[in-house]
């Protein structure tokens, strides 16, 4: 388990800069309990030993025009690993995917798609994903509407196993 290289001030630096990223170092210190010096060299830490990967605003997509959310479940044809490595690479390229993650089952990817219109996705997905080598078929399904869209993860459900294996 990754964690035993973090201890709980390290793990709560963490979680505070998960809910809001913005803070200052002295506002960040004051919550985990730290002066400001050593909590600065703690965030380079994290942020060396890629525990955080970068800072991001969370943008509202419906409210700058991105109407459209659609899930497609890729089949491939094959599953040589340079071909799933290729069609792994074509979706970092695709900018209307958002999101690409391989799963074990029928469905060899899932892809988060944005789009500002349905005509949009609709010719992403004829002239793109489906010509797209090694493709034999997608399945879509349009997102209605999101009950939770929650980021980064559940520290309290860390620090509660924690407890018990300790």
């Amino acid at each position: 388990m990754v964690t035993h290289k973090l201890d709980p001030i390290d793990r709560q630096i963490l979680a505070e800069l998960q809910a809001d990223g913005r803070m200052t170092n002295v506002e960040l210190a004051s919550r985990v309990g730290i002066s400001a010096p050593p909590c600065l060299r703690r965030v380079r830490a994290l942020e060396d030993q890629g525990f955080i990967r970068g800072y991001h605003a969370d943008v509202n997509a419906r409210e700058l025009g991105f109407e459209v959310q659609v899930f497609a479940m890729v089949r491939l044809n094959s599953q040589a690993e340079a071909d799933l490595a290729a069609f792994e690479a074509r979706c970092r390229a695709w900018p209307l995917v958002r999101e690409c993650h391989m799963l074990n089952g029928e469905i060899d990817f899932i892809l988060k798609c944005v789009s500002p219109d349905l005509s949009t996705f609709q010719s992403f997905l004829t002239e793109e994903l489906l010509r797209a080598d090694h493709v034999a078929n997608v399945k879509t399904s349009l997102v209605i509407r999101c009950a939770k869209d929650e980021p980064g993860l559940p520290f309290d459900v860390l620090e509660a196993r924690l407890a018990r294996n300790a």
